[in-house]
């Protein structure tokens, strides 16, 4: 009988794969267009903010989730606030674009946040990943005051149950989108984890930021 690996690294194997093949494509655009622009999982858009792919992600997104045991009857995580810097937003569903690079919100909703539905959901073991616009074209975004979060810091993530889920910041830093930590940021991990994940840095002659910023937090 030929051996049997568990569904649940199955999955982050073939999601760390994925994540890592689209590397190449990172970027923000500062297009007012609104067609797709690449993205990868190591990125949310920054200044002139990116549209999404194709239709609103929270609609598109459900297909590119993959099934996942014992979380069937789970609802996604709908609000996520960090009193510490003032964030307060809804979570929209971000999914896969056409491309296969993941989506991040449109430019237009650049105050609300969103969770990238083929990471883990909150409170399941591995990473349950949250993506936030800096600053769009239409001005400050939702994880504009990320930078300045600190160790020790509250995450309360609250599902469509109106369960919250407390996390507890336990680190952050600053990469350069050319070498992003794919492993360390959807690698599987024992327990529940969260990533907070949005563009930081200068700016290049396109006018995209060239960092991402990832802060990390466990299940407190």
């Amino acid at each position: 009988m030929p051996s049997r690996t568990p569904h649940r690294f199955r999955r982050t194997a073939a999601l760390v794969t994925a994540a890592a093949a689209c590397l190449a494509l990172a970027g923000c655009s500062s297009s007012e267009s609104s067609s797709a622009t690449p993205a990868t999982p190591s990125a949310s858009s920054g200044r002139g903010g990116a549209a999404s792919g194709p239709g609103d992600p929270a609609g598109s997104a459900g297909s590119a989730r993959p099934s996942r045991t014992g979380e069937a009857d789970r609802p996604g995580p709908v609000h996520v606030s960090i009193p510490s810097i003032g964030v307060r937003s809804t979570l929209m569903e971000l999914g896969l674009n056409a491309d296969g690079t993941v989506e991040v919100p449109p430019a237009e909703k650049g105050m609300t946040a969103g969770w990238y539905t083929g990471g883990s959901l909150p409170g399941t073991p591995g990473p349950a990943v949250l993506i936030g616009h800096n600053d769009t074209r239409f001005g400050r975004a939702v994880f504009h005051d990320l930078k300045d979060i600190r160790e020790g810091a509250e995450v309360l993530v609250r599902d469509g149950a109106g369960t919250t889920l407390r996390f507890t910041v336990t680190g952050k830093e600053t990469v350069s989108k050319k070498a992003f930590p794919t492993r360390r940021v959807y690698g599987p991990t024992k327990g529940s984890t969260l990533r907070l994940i949005t563009c930081d840095g200068e700016f290049d002659a396109e006018g995209h930021p060239v960092d991402n910023l990832i802060v990390y937090g466990a299940l407190a």
